[in-house]
């Protein structure tokens, strides 16, 4: 019985290896790309799928809550926080070695902020191209003047000096949504941080989206063409229904 096993064993080699000859290539193709396929960008929705876009995959994602309590001086667990938090969504991602969400505001690597915003009644009277631009930093004029008068009356020395503007764009979007899309620097700490700042309103004035990058100017002008990219990619969904 062993022999008979050997000679079938020995027989069927040859007639087998053609079989498995393309067998093997595809297996040793699908090991390939499993090992070097790793997605070149993370794609990234809003929680209830109204906006979207992509960083790099090399970016770290972080939570954004520290950066919601800084720009709106809520307390945690405050119900101010809490509040906000049912129609607030936001996200971070960080390109640093050493991924923190204080590198918003000063870093010599991408920084990504991105937050969206559910608007009370008063807040949809009061939205314009203008509140777009300010929705985050204070870039217009008048809101900048109202940011250094209130350091002048707290007596506090402000965080963001010697503002420039760098290019200001109103964007085109479809179904009546607006859109603004605003580079500017500032000096933070010694240091001059460029900022891009795209800001939309859906089409029902409903809803705030918004996209905020930066990283030093120097970082900023040599990788101006991957904030493009992000830029590129960021879009509002309209929802079945």
């Amino acid at each position: 019985m062993k022999k008979t096993r050997a000679w079938i064993a020995r027989r069927a080699a040859p007639i087998m290896a053609p079989i498995m000859a393309p067998v093997i290539v595809s297996l040793v193709a699908v090991l390939t790309l499993s090992a070097c396929g790793q997605p070149d960008f993370t794609y990234v929705r809003d929680r209830d799928g109204t906006t979207y876009f992509k960083v790099p995959a090399s970016f770290t994602r972080l939570n954004a809550s520290p950066i919601e309590l800084f720009l709106t001086g809520d307390r945690p667990g405050s119900q101010a926080a809490l509040t906000r938090a049912q129609r607030v969504w936001s996200t971070a991602f960080d390109r640093s070695a050493q991924p923190d969400v204080s590198h918003l505001l000063g870093s010599p690597d991408p920084f990504v902020y991105a937050t969206v915003h559910k608007l009370t009644e008063e807040q949809r009277d009061a939205i314009s191209l203008n509140r777009l631009r300010d929705f985050i930093l204070p870039v217009t004029d008048q809101t900048r003047e109202l940011y250094e008068q209130q350091n002048a009356l707290t007596g506090q020395r402000p965080l963001f000096t010697g503002f420039e503007r760098i290019s200001d764009e109103v964007l085109t979007l479809d179904g009546g949504a607006k859109g603004v899309r605003v580079r500017f620097n500032y000096q933070i700490g010694g240091k001059v941080q460029t900022f891009d700042h795209t800001a939309m309103v859906d089409e029902g004035g409903s809803t705030v989206s918004v996209l905020l990058m930066g990283c030093q100017a120097t970082c900023y002008a040599r990788r101006a063409a991957e904030f493009d990219t992000i830029a590129g990619s960021f879009k509002l969904l309209r929802l079945p229904g």
